[in-house]
């Protein structure tokens, strides 16, 4: 009850807006159009919608305005909502956990894709964004090749700084150069909420609030997200039939459209790690769902290597990323030792879920990963741990 009555003041501020300042429209880029999860929806009566995304998907309010639409759009279709937001999350994690969280049900029908903000607040490189974004893509098509994606740029400061500069936001870019790559359509919530602001409809400290958006903030996103479908759904279908979307080439040929994630859980016990079935804090700091009470694999006393074969062209470790997380050193394939600083600048209030791309690009063969903790440590860490929820890898 709680929710829907959220979802219908968050309406209700949108239809206020309807009636006024700029058109949300002009921040729609419609490219291949939803015919094909308008006529499952419509005729087959069943849909799998899935929002993937960080923590202003993972937050209570634009989605579960969009539920309601489409449930009220669609009132005799079974829909089963999936929702993937994890906070903190962008692109690459959304790749390398896209089959765990996102195809848990089954093939999707509809998805809703965001990374922009994590993205470009997580410091991800161009080259990374690419390959996370293009996996992503590429993942859901390749579980149904009929899937329609729908990428959302929600707004930061910024990214308002970079738009009234006269630029376009770096990740904002990329994303979009790979969503005209696959005809994936998209929503420029963070170009639209600078203008009405800088149209003086509302304000960002008093009314939007920050990048997690306050109820009116959400309402704002709801709004110009429904007005989207609403102009995709208003097309004439008739005659139309499911159809497979085109599949081009990769623009990367490193992009992360496979990824697999694997629990640390070694054949057989390795000196100075410690598998901790049911891992918690030991200083009582936060954490994360899917990061606590679930099996850990810890590594603290220095020069103590674990090790991890894989196949494929990327591999990396997705950690807990708290108060104590130390400094690494890694190899692969007997290479030279290469460091990776755990610590976040983030991980002083909570053991963070991070995950750290080790190396990509490599040639698709067998490989070896190794990982040794060392007793150097980032200036702000109380520690020199490594706390692996799991080792992840990109087959080819």
């Amino acid at each position: 009850m709680r929710k829907l009555v959220l979802s219908i003041a968050l309406l209700v501020v949108g239809q206020v807006l309807l009636a006024q300042g700029l058109n949300s429209a002009d921040y729609h880029t419609h490219r291949e159009s939803l015919q094909n999860s308008f006529l499952k929806f419509q005729n087959e009566k069943k849909g799998r919608v899935a929002f993937l995304g960080g923590s202003i998907t993972f937050n209570p309010g634009w989605r579960d305005s969009v539920c309601n639409y489409l449930q009220q759009k669609f009132p005799e279709t079974d829909f089963d909502f999936i929702a993937a937001g994890i906070p903190s999350m962008g692109s690459t994690p959304g790749a390398f956990r896209f089959e765990r969280d996102v195809l848990k049900n089954g093939p999707v029908d509809l998805l809703f894709e965001e990374a922009a903000v994590n993205d470009d607040t997580n410091g991800r490189t161009a080259d990374e964004i690419i390959r996370g974004i293009e996996g992503i893509v590429r993942r859901a098509r390749k579980a149904n090749p009929a899937c329609d994606v729908i990428m959302m740029h929600f707004v930061d400061p910024g990214k308002m700084e970079d738009y009234r500069s006269g630029n376009i936001p770096e990740v904002i870019r990329l994303h979009e150069q790979v969503a005209g790559h696959y005809k994936v359509s998209s929503i420029n919530l963070a170009k639209e909420v600078t203008e009405r602001i800088d149209a003086g409809e509302f304000e960002w400290e008093k009314d939007f609030v920050d990048l997690h958006p306050s109820p009116f903030g959400q309402g704002i996103y709801a709004r110009s997200i429904i007005r989207f479908l609403e102009d995709a759904f208003s097309r004439d279908f008739t005659g139309k039939q499911v159809a497979t979307h085109d599949f081009p080439e990769p623009l990367d040929a490193s992009c992360y459209d496979n990824g697999v994630l694997i629990l640390p859980n070694p054949p057989k016990p390795v000196k100075g790690w410690t598998l901790v079935e049911n891992w918690q804090p030991e200083n009582g700091k936060d954490t994360r769902p899917n990061y606590v009470d679930v099996p850990m694999l810890v590594g603290e006393y220095p020069g103590k290597i674990i090790k991890f074969a894989f196949e494929g062209n990327a591999v990396g470790i997705a950690v807990a990323a708290g108060p104590d997380a130390g400094i690494i050193e890694y190899s692969i394939d007997d290479q030279p030792w290469q460091k990776q600083d755990l610590f976040t600048r983030w991980s002083k209030s909570l053991y963070l879920p991070w995950y750290f791309t080790l190396e990509s690009g490599l040639k698709n063969r067998k490989h070896m990963l190794q990982i040794r903790t060392t007793a150097e440590r980032n200036p702000e860490s109380t520690g020199n741990k490594c706390v692996i929820r799991y080792f992840y890898f990109n087959k080819k």
